[in-house]
């Protein structure tokens, strides 16, 4: 019997971000229904932007929105990467592909608003239900959970997925490690310019002086940029509001060796007063080394599994793997029954080695990108004079590289 104000649901998946939504459209593609709960009264699209690579655009174009995508925003020709103490470029990678006579290094910079809302879009109505902020899981006898909403209604969920970011819940009840502090805080603008802006399609970036600073066209109107740095005492109230560290920035790039049009760019832009900056977190990549990503009927995708800094900027791309990996591994579990009864012991035996597959494939990319993404903020911001000489001289065009290597992965398709 299900208790007052009780509903039932086969699969279902908490967080509509970039995993959840993409993990629900992947089902949804293989003929497989599921709800996804969002806290929010609307898809929310903090901040702003972010670097969709090769192997974001692969896992897109295996949830069939690819070319969506592709056709609201520009493919950026280049990765200059700059000291900002000196201004020298220290490496420039071609993505035109003219430069070899191959196809072009896919990059470019999507509006997070956009891409959730393509990905809401293809979802069946009614899948998404807002305001639905989970707090707390029981599990019963028949290993169904029972999920406990902000507004005293629960779900009974044969299939439970946490995609609910850094403060997961369900990271939480899986026993996950909690995030870590890396000591960096990072924020991040968007400018807008209703007639058209002269940027070239390029990704910039800066990096020394104890920050990081980059920034990319979204298409013809639209410019993002980000911001990172080591917060001092002398930096209290700077993130007070999205004025105060629109002025913080501007007096850090002005005292650094950036193009005029970098700061042209802040002053034009918009910066969030409900969030003007935020501490980078992650995950500690030795703690996902035995880590339960997944217990049953219960696993994680997104920043509920592998918070990272942005430094690779592939946050929003492992999540976006994780969608079309998961969907395809659950997806084969729910349909692989032929004439057996839903609910029953072969399938829930067949769930439960799905998302043991998918944890199986997921964790070795999760602690590489993590571990990563950690290692080159550090190199790529430190102030120490070593560090310093060595990444100006040897190592920007070795990081370079690598954050090509790490963004040419192949998640596969729902079907493989």
């Amino acid at each position: 019997m299900q208790q007052q104000g009780e509903s039932g649901e086969d699969i279902v998946i908490v967080g509509a971000g970039l995993a959840g939504l993409a993990v629900a459209l992947g089902l949804h593609r293989k003929g497989v229904g599921s709800v996804v709960l969002e806290s929010s009264p609307a898809l929310r699209a903090s901040g702003f932007a972010f670097a969709t690579w090769p192997n974001a655009f692969r896992a897109l174009d295996a949830l069939g929105v690819g070319d969506k995508i592709r056709n609201l925003h520009v493919q950026a020709q280049a990765l200059r990467v700059a000291s900002s103490s000196t201004g020298t470029v220290a490496r420039e990678l071609d993505f035109s592909g003219k430069q070899g006579g191959g196809a072009p290094f896919e990059f470019r910079c999507v509006r997070r608003d956009v891409l959730l809302q393509v990905l809401a879009a293809e979802l069946p109505k009614g899948t998404i239900r807002y305001s639905s902020k989970i707090v707390s899981i029981d599990e019963q006898h028949d290993d169904s959970k029972i999920i406990h909403l902000a507004d005293g209604s629960t779900l009974r969920a044969k299939v439970l997925i946490g995609c609910d970011g850094i403060n997961s819940v369900v990271s939480k009840w899986l026993g996950l490690a909690k995030p870590s502090y890396s000591g960096r805080s990072a924020t991040r603008g968007l400018a807008c310019y209703p007639d058209g802006h002269t940027f070239q399609p390029k990704f910039l970036q800066f990096y020394g002086h104890g920050f990081r600073f980059g920034y990319v066209p979204c298409n013809a109107n639209d410019v993002y940029w980000f911001y990172t740095w080591s917060p001092s005492p002398d930096d209290d109230g700077v993130d007070e509001s999205g004025a105060k560290m629109k002025l913080y920035v501007l007096a850090k790039l002005r005292s650094s060796k950036v193009p005029a049009e970098a700061l042209e760019l802040i002053q034009s832009s918009e910066v969030s007063d409900d969030a003007p900056a935020a501490p980078l977190r992650f995950r500690s990549p030795f703690s996902l080394l035995f880590a339960k990503i997944s217990k049953g009927n219960v696993c994680v995708a997104g920043d509920a599994l592998h918070p990272m800094t942005p430094d690779l900027g592939q946050g929003g791309c492992a999540a976006l793997e994780d969608g079309v990996v998961l969907a395809r591994c659950l997806g084969e579990a729910i349909l692989g029954g032929g004439g057996d009864s839903a609910g029953g012991v072969a399938e829930k035996k067949r769930i439960q080695s799905g998302l043991q597959k998918y944890a199986g494939v997921r964790r070795w990319r999760s602690i590489d990108l993590v571990g990563t993404a950690y290692v080159v903020g550090f190199l790529q911001q430190s102030s120490n004079t070593i560090v310093s000489f060595l990444r100006e001289k040897f190592l920007a065009g070795m990081l370079a590289r690598r954050l090509m290597k790490m963004s040419n992965y192949d998640c596969g398709t729902l079907w493989r």
